[in-house]
């Protein structure tokens, strides 16, 4: 599957038959990929701040949302830690993203349940696979040899870092303290 394919997938699942709108998704998705990424998934979807559906493409590094070309959300899939579908009579099938790097909310998703466990494997194997970037320097390869010493150490990291998103979100810690202490374990 190449990205064309995952934006005609999504496109079709949505009605949305305007073939500017596919090439402007296509050319807004092959400009914002990294290094190494892969296309897994899309679907339809709506952002709760828009009234026109977008595509929710899912990729081996992140989720994207892209609306009207422009420039997309991203969440990066090692933030990730739950994505759960919820059922409305208003809204349609909700997908909640639950990221370290906050809450991502779509409605009216078609095929949520299907795309919600697409993104939960994507992000425990984004979250098992070693770092993208080699070393550079000193201090960068005793945080990669830490991070890839043993199975599970970079779920151990993504444990202590939503420990402290939930410190941070009762209040027990002021954005500061959960900056430098979120700096401390990712380095």
């Amino acid at each position: 599957m190449d990205w064309t394919d995952l934006i005609d997938t999504a496109f079709s699942v949505a009605g949305n038959t305007d073939r500017t709108d596919r090439a402007e998704a296509v050319r807004t998705v092959e400009a914002a990929v990294i290094t190494g990424e892969r296309p897994v998934a899309s679907t339809a979807g709506r952002h709760p701040d828009h009234f026109r559906k977008g595509v929710l493409v899912l990729t081996t590094h992140r989720l994207l949302f892209l609306k009207d070309g422009k420039p997309p959300v991203p969440v990066p899939l090692t933030a990730v830690t739950d994505a759960a579908v919820a059922r409305t009579k208003f809204n349609g099938d909700v997908l909640t993203i639950v990221a370290l790097t906050g809450s991502h909310r779509f409605e009216d998703v078609a095929k949520a349940d299907v795309f919600a466990e697409r993104v939960r494997e994507s992000a425990r194997l984004a979250r098992l696979a070693p770092p993208a970037a080699p070393a550079v320097g000193p201090a960068d390869a005793a945080r990669a040899d830490a991070a890839t010493a043993g199975p599970g150490a970079g779920e151990q990291l993504v444990g202590q870092l939503e420990r402290l998103a939930a410190l941070h979100a009762a209040g027990a810690l002021t954005h500061d303290e959960f900056a430098r202490a979120k700096q401390r374990l990712i380095g």
